[in-house]
């Protein structure tokens, strides 16, 4: 059975003119979808909008900013910015890049994995040959570390 939330509203769009209440058509859906079935209010809202002539089961686009900024483009940009200059800030990314402040940190942390150490900007995680490298220096960081 779809459960999709197009599917549901179009057996509530189907009941609703044939004079089902609202309730009925949420008992009724309920012993269909189970636990995928919309909540009660949801239905209620729905079996409303239709009755008031609305014909379109599809979401309807809503207002405000597209979530494009972060993209391929935006993240190679900030790490080139982070390895032209260790220490700048989130904020000068964000001027830089024109976007906000949080979109500038959730790509330093969770897309490039960096995270601040006296003031820098390094890596989180070491690859493989870093830690090799790191190893070389001083010989005696345990075997662990290369773990």
């Amino acid at each position: 059975m779809d459960s999709s939330r197009s599917a549901q509203r179009a057996v509530i769009q189907f009941l609703g003119p044939e004079g089902e209440h609202s309730s009925q058509i949420y008992r009724r859906m309920k012993e269909v979808y189970g636990e995928h079935c919309f909540a009660r209010c949801t239905i209620f809202r729905w079996c409303q909008r239709y009755d008031v002539g609305r014909v379109n089961i599809k979401d309807l686009p809503r207002p405000g900013q597209a979530h494009v900024v972060i993209n391929s483009a935006t993240i190679s940009a900030a790490d080139e910015l982070m390895r032209q200059n260790r220490r700048i800030t989130t904020r000068e990314v964000a001027v830089e890049l024109s976007i906000s402040k949080g979109t500038v940190h959730h790509i330093i942390h969770k897309k490039l994995g960096y995270g601040k150490v006296c003031a820098q900007w390094v890596p989180k995680h070491l690859s493989k040959n870093q830690k090799t490298a790191r190893w070389e220096l001083d010989p005696s960081a345990t075997q662990e570390f290369l773990h």
